[in-house]
């Protein structure tokens, strides 16, 4: 059996290059500002650091989203809609200190990111040469003829909006989202509320079992059932009845701003992403 592969190169737009040259600068000013945050800061506790390394971690985020614009992928799309807003939000409670006013090199570096992550989205979604560009699959190994070939796969799932691709994404941050303020949390543990250790294990449980139900019904989302429509917004409205009032109570009105907010956020999209997907989709049609 013979085996072959793809050897055409074909040359990137040159709005495609400069976007991957804006995402590793917004890949370099997350990590800078993230960390020029952390030297100003008043208080170097443990719960600023949790919140700075998951901040940082975006930064390997958009190595992953230049992968995919290289490589023509749908879904840099919604996935580079979804770190320009959670790394917005996660800037921005990082650079407000408990009290006082944020220090002048934290709100440049706020609005510097900020402008870098309009800027990432304005181009995602307005280019009309990057949105050329974005409409390829996954490559797999093809048997065709007797012969093997490393080329695109097209999904054997129905097509998808863009929009559904927004609420899968988002869908699976809240995850993450959860456990960053469980963790910091465990901290508040720590320093003596005991207490508080049966709620925090279930903070932790309650991230975890998120990530599985989300990848499931995300699962039959991309399949067009519509069932699992209603079972992604009833998880969402699950996790924030779980989540926000552990904010509040743990770690205060504080962390219900720092933590809640981005968690808020992501959901709202991933909401009004399911919104736009059925209003997209025509209606069915009669016998």
């Amino acid at each position: 059996m013979r085996t072959a592969a793809a050897t055409t190169e074909v040359r990137r737009p040159s709005a495609v290059r400069a976007l991957t040259a804006l995402l590793a600068v917004t890949a370099a000013a997350t990590v800078v500002v993230d960390l020029l945050n952390w030297w100003y800061a008043p208080e170097q506790e443990f719960g600023l650091a949790v919140r700075t390394g998951w901040a940082m971690l975006r930064a390997l985020g958009f190595l992953l989203l230049i992968g995919h614009v290289n490589r023509g992928r749908t879904v840099a799309k919604p996935l580079g809609l979804i770190l320009a807003v959670t790394t917005v939000f996660a800037v921005a409670r990082l650079v407000v200190p408990r009290q006082g006013v944020p220090p002048l090199p934290g709100l440049l570096g706020f609005a510097l990111l900020t402008a870098l992550c309009v800027s990432v989205v304005w181009l995602l979604y307005r280019s009309e040469a990057i949105g050329g560009h974005l409409v390829r699959h996954r490559k797999g190994l093809v048997v065709s003829g007797g012969t093997i070939s490393w080329r695109e796969v097209a999904p054997k799932r129905p097509p998808v909006t863009g929009w559904l691709l927004t609420s899968r994404v988002a869908a699976f941050t809240y995850s993450p989202l959860m456990l960053v303020p469980a963790l910091v949390a465990g901290g508040a543990v720590l320093d003596g509320r005991l207490a508080a250790v049966p709620a925090v294990l279930l903070w932790f449980l309650a991230g975890i079992a998120t990530s599985y139900a989300v990848l499931l019904c995300t699962a039959f989302l991309m399949r067009g059932k519509r069932w699992a429509r209603t079972l992604l917004v009833v998880i969402t409205l699950g996790v924030l009845a779980v989540d926000l009032p552990l904010c509040w109570w743990l770690l205060g009105v504080d962390g219900l701003v720092r933590d809640g907010a981005p968690l808020v956020a992501a959901a709202v999209l991933a909401l009004y992403g399911l919104r736009r997907a059925a209003r997209a989709e025509p209606p069915p049609t009669r016998a």
